[in-house]
């Protein structure tokens, strides 16, 4: 029995009724996402989305435990409605089909992105008041920040641009991963969602907006999920405007009582700085996606990942060296001019 018709018959378990299934989405890991079509409704629910996640590869508790946190700190994630973690399986609540990134537009940005910052210093108070600590979540600590970056030299450096770096070049590398996680681990900590963006936040009609695939939160820096959100991979937007949606985050943020610096320019250069480390990180699994998972779609997401990183290298000098290592790989690809 193959997982689809594993999936199917325990949905007929569990929900007792005829359903049909549609793709809902599948995303970056092993993970897949079914829409549940119902004649009759099930705890209130005309459709609900079936998760498939099959052992090893992918464990369910990380996602329950998170979709709990969330629902505690007042956020609209997914209702776990049911769930067979030993092999792989849940049935959730279903927050639609209508994505950030087919909503956002220059006329939308302004209340979707206020809703979102609302959303996200929600969640990262849960954690002020202990919430994240005692459920367990991972440490965003050196280590695993480290590992995140080494994706670059083994993915995008050897396997997507075919180079190899020499002893200075690898200095210059570790230079700026030691520079870049002294400035991190010395951030504020909060729970971090980890992909808060554009393709996993949900336009929904009441407690805007729907946040989905959290379950690698973990417990770090406090400007991580704002990286994610204003300095997307999928879509860009002029610095000005960064600053400007930065601005209104800090302010809110610093009302809230989290622990954000006092002076906005602290601020944004830590944010500039984790934004350094998740793009560096980023390039290394877009590379990772389509050389070992034959994801090529994001490939295209490349060039606007790189602009950012470039563009926080070539403004403070500490990354500098990251800058002469960029420089020297640039021959190796191809990389369309961006005016964001």
């Amino acid at each position: 029995m193959d997982r689809k018709q594993q999936l199917e018959s325990w949905l007929q378990t569990s929900l007792n009724q005829s359903f049909t299934l549609t793709i809902a989405s599948a995303d970056a890991s092993f993970r897949r996402y079914f829409r549940v079509h119902l004649p009759n409704k099930y705890c209130d629910y005309n459709t609900l989305i079936a998760m498939d996640a099959p052992p090893p590869q992918e464990d369910c508790r990380p996602f329950v435990n998170v979709a709990k946190l969330l629902l505690e700190a007042g956020l609209n994630a997914p209702q776990v409605i049911a769930q067979d973690l030993q092999n792989g399986f849940l049935l959730l609540s279903d927050l639609g089909d209508d994505t950030y990134l087919s909503a956002l537009t220059n006329q939308t940005a302004l209340k979707l992105y206020g809703d979102a910052t609302d959303a996200l210093i929600k969640m990262q108070l849960a954690s002020k008041f202990e919430l994240a600590k005692n459920n367990g979540l991972p440490a965003y600590d050196e280590a695993l920040l480290m590992r995140e970056m080494q994706l670059f030299p083994d993915w995008y450096v050897a396997k997507h641009l075919g180079f190899s770096l020499n002893a200075e070049q690898q200095g210059w590398l570790q230079q700026t991963f030691n520079a870049l996680i002294a400035n991190i681990i010395a951030q504020g900590q909060v729970m971090v969602h980890r992909d808060y963006h554009s393709r996993n936040l949900m336009i929904c009609k009441e407690n805007n907006p729907g946040v989905l695939d959290f379950q690698d939160a973990v417990h770090g820096s406090i400007t991580y999920d704002l990286v994610s959100l204003l300095k997307d991979a999928y879509i860009g937007w002029e610095e000005e405007q960064i600053i400007d949606w930065a601005v209104r985050y800090w302010e809110k943020a610093r009302k809230a009582g989290l622990p954000v610096p006092q002076d906005f320019s602290e601020f944004y250069r830590d944010f500039e700085w984790m934004g350094a480390q998740r793009h560096i990180k980023v390039l290394g699994i877009f590379a990772r996606l389509s050389h070992r998972d034959g994801k090529d779609g994001y490939l295209k997401d490349m060039p606007l990942v790189m602009h950012y990183l470039r563009k926080v290298c070539e403004r403070y000098v500490e990354l500098r060296p990251m800058l002469r290592l960029l420089d020297a790989l640039e021959g190796r690809v191809p990389r369309p001019k961006y005016v964001v």
